[in-house]
Formats: structure tokens, sequence, C-alpha cells
């Protein structure tokens, strides 16, 4: 008997060792990756997937973190290349993270299919609107945040404004937005001279590989029709992080819009040493806090300022 009890003994120590082993292996924090082009290797090694801690549909969201944080790119990027700073950050802190490519070319062949961003903005929205019903069917949730990357921002204001996308989202935080377009301002702008030089996004065949380029003209006529009576939807918060280096958002305060439901952030405003650029901005720890803050205003966290260079962080 006494032998029977040390091994009966023995088999529940192992159990409970590897029981603890699968509870601190599941927890362990993903990577983090400081520098944006960490995820083209990402994309390199797994063609046309995931972001490490991302799209995981079997994800149920937590008390604390209620609603699944949906993650949209930018122009050339899509759901792996764009994001292989947040999808880690955000899955080691909780939250059941999703990622869409949108606006590709999906009948071609890789890599040209992972290649987001081209199509008109109107169409992606919608990719997104469908995307984030699927989301929301998989989890549960009533609703969603959302995460926007330069074109990607502006995806997720138009799906607020136009598509019903504010009866379904609480935050859109926007990284390197463009709510007034790039190349100008009200007074002169890129859509415009395009425009009196008879060019428009109605004539998009003149531009068959990224069609999404004209829309995001300042001036343009997709920038004015998502301007026209104020960019945000009520009831939704709006949080803007943008770069003074910022050299594809000309000027880099076309992405700073006033409003009651808008919090606006420059990186370099307390340190001057993250001089991230357009690109360096999407995996800039300083900005990635900034947005955690925003998701979870109860519980900020401190912003760090760590020197940040352009292009590679």
């Amino acid at each position: 008997m006494r032998r029977i009890r040390v091994f009966g003994g023995a088999v529940l120590a192992a159990m409970m060792l590897i029981g603890i082993g699968s509870t601190a292996s599941a927890q362990v924090p993903l990577p983090v990756p400081t520098a944006f082009l960490a995820g083209v290797p990402q994309e390199l090694g797994n063609p046309g997937g995931s972001a490490p801690g991302s799209n995981d549909f079997s994800c149920k969201p937590t008390e604390q973190h209620p609603n699944p944080v949906v993650l949209v790119h930018g122009t050339g990027g899509n759901r792996q290349t764009n994001w292989a700073t947040y999808s880690p950050l955000l899955a080691n802190e909780g939250y059941c993270v999703f990622a869409l490519t949108y606006g590709n070319f999906p009948d071609q062949p890789w890599p040209l299919s992972a290649i987001g961003g081209m199509q008109e903005i109107p169409s992606s929205a919608a990719q997104l609107a469908s995307f984030v019903d699927q989301v929301l069917g998989a989890t549960g949730a009533s609703s969603v945040d959302l995460i926007g990357h330069s074109q990607g921002t502006i995806i997720n204001g138009y799906y607020a404004k136009f598509l019903g996308g504010a009866d379904k989202v609480d935050n859109i935080v926007s990284v390197a937005p463009l709510w007034k377009g790039t190349l100008g301002n009200e007074q002169v702008s890129i859509g415009r001279a395009m425009r009196d030089l008879g060019v428009s996004e109605a004539a998009q065949a003149g531009f068959p590989i990224c069609k999404a380029c004209l829309n995001m003209g300042a001036g343009s006529e997709f920038i004015e029709n998502l301007r026209a009576g104020g960019v945000y939807a009520p009831g939704v918060r709006y949080t803007n992080i943008t770069t003074r280096y910022d050299e594809l958002v000309l000027p880099y305060t076309n992405g700073l819009e006033a409003g009651p439901n808008a919090t606006n952030i420059v990186v370099q405003d307390g340190c001057e040493q993250d001089i991230s650029d357009h690109l360096a901005i999407a995996a800039s720890l300083r900005a990635a806090t900034f947005a955690l803050n925003a998701l979870d205003p109860l519980h900020p966290r401190p912003v760090p300022c760590n020197p940040v260079w352009p292009i590679v962080g």
C-alpha cells in the first residue's frame, strides 16, 4: 500500500508539474519587435499568414477587455507586414486581436496578393465592414475597437461614418492619419489641382495599380466627401497619433482633427528622441502606448520615451 501511495503521489506531482508547465508556457509573452520592417520576414516565411497574436477566431474577449481589436493596415501593407508590433503587443495585454488584408489582388499569385490598400477606399471599407461582422460573430462581442495606420485610418473613418460602423465601434485609434488627405491643405491641394487638369477619381482607369492613391490626395472627391459635415461619427471615440517627421502625410497636421470626441497626439511632444516617420510610427512603443491608453483609459500606463529612427525604428 505504501508503494501504491508513493507511486500515486509521484503521478500526482508529475501531473501538477505538467499542468504548471502548460500554464506557464501559455503565459509566455510573444516577442514584440520595434521595427516596422520586422513584418516583412514574417510574410516571407509565412506567405499570406497573420502576424503573431492575431486572427485566433476561437479567442473570447475578457471582462477586462471586452472589445476585440481590429487592425487595419496602410497602403501597400497587409495583415502581417503592417502589424509586427501591434499584434503581439495587444495579444500580450489580453486582447483578442484580428487583422484583415483589404484592397489587394486576391486572384493574383503571391506576392502580388499580399499587396493591400490598392483598390478604391469605399470598396475597401466595405471589406472592413464584412470582416468586423465576422469578428463579432465569432467572439460574441457587441463592439470592436479599430486601430488603423495610414490609409487604414480613413478606411475606418469611412466605415464608421457611412457604412454603419458607428453602431459597432467604440474606439478608433489612428496612427499617421490623413483626415485632410495628403499633399495640400484647404487653400492649395493636389486633389483640386488634378481635377482642374481633368483628372479625378472617375479617371482611375489610368491608375490601375493604386486606385486608392487618388482618393487620398488633399482636396480629392473622396476626402471632401469624408469631410463634409465633419469626419467623425457620433458615439465613437477617436485618438489621432501623428509624427512631425511624416514624409507621406504632408503636412503632418492633416492628421490632426479637432472634435469633442477626439484626442490629438504628436509623438514628439515631450519626446524629441522619437523621430518616427510614416512607417516607424507603426512600431514606436511610445505611439503604441498612447494607443493602449486610448483603448483602456481607466488603466493608463506610463508612456515611454525611447529613441526611434525613421523607417528602421
